[in-house]
């Protein structure tokens, strides 16, 4: 499912602190100012996903690849009934952990070190994201079967959009950094939820992002 999964591990262990100041803005003003001007499509992902999650009081959700609990934490503060998040990074995972705890909301958010075929569970969620997950997959097909199979209402999951110079320079600076990244026209998006048998879904382009919402039910 991951490419070279424990570089992926050692990869998110170091840059735990880098990802979370993106959301944080924890750095110098110029450094946010990069990140207003070049990744605003992370925080339009992040009000599309809340937006297409309504309503989420006394719904379960499940977040898989929850970094460090961004949307699972929002969501507990929303009054979600459950909140499931799991990512392959031991230190995310404890991020997580210590911000539930810190605002009581360990008894709704449940954070494990997993991915999505090792987390073993009998509950079907209402609704499942995967919000910058698949950058890192290199076979998406199974990921989203297995959502497909632990979800009852709406599937959220983003792609980053490829053929772009941002894209071609993300590649190759990750890369360095010992990070693989995938990219994605919108047809092959289109062929992998047709593929996985849904044909009610809703793609939206944010920039270099495209976000999906499937819904199952209708």
């Amino acid at each position: 499912m991951y490419q070279n999964r424990k570089k992926q591990e050692r990869y998110w262990d170091k840059e735990v602190w880098n990802f979370d100041s993106i959301y944080t803005h924890k750095k110098n003003k110029f450094l946010n100012y990069l990140d207003k001007r070049f990744r605003w499509e992370v925080y339009a992902r992040f009000e599309y996903t809340m937006k297409q999650s309504q309503p989420v009081t006394g719904k379960s959700v499940l977040d898989i690849g929850c970094g460090t609990g961004k949307f699972a934490l929002e969501y507990g503060r929303q009054k979600a009934k459950e909140v499931v998040g799991i990512d392959i990074s031991v230190n995310m995972i404890k991020l997580c952990q210590q911000r539930a705890n810190n605002e009581n909301l360990n008894e709704i958010c449940t954070f494990l070190n997993s991915d999505p075929f090792e987390y073993r569970t009998n509950k079907i969620f209402n609704i499942s994201i995967g919000m910058g997950l698949f950058d890192y997959i290199i076979e998406p097909l199974p990921v989203i079967e297995r959502m497909k199979n632990l979800t009852s209402d709406r599937i959220i999951i983003s792609f980053p959009k490829k053929g772009s110079l941002r894209a071609f320079l993300r590649k190759i600076r990750l890369g360095l950094r010992g990070c693989d990244v995938h990219f994605f026209y919108k047809k092959d998006i289109m062929e992998l939820i047709e593929k996985a048998g849904f044909f009610n879904y809703d793609i939206a382009e944010y920039g270099q992002l495209f976000c999906v919402t499937v819904n199952i039910n209708n």
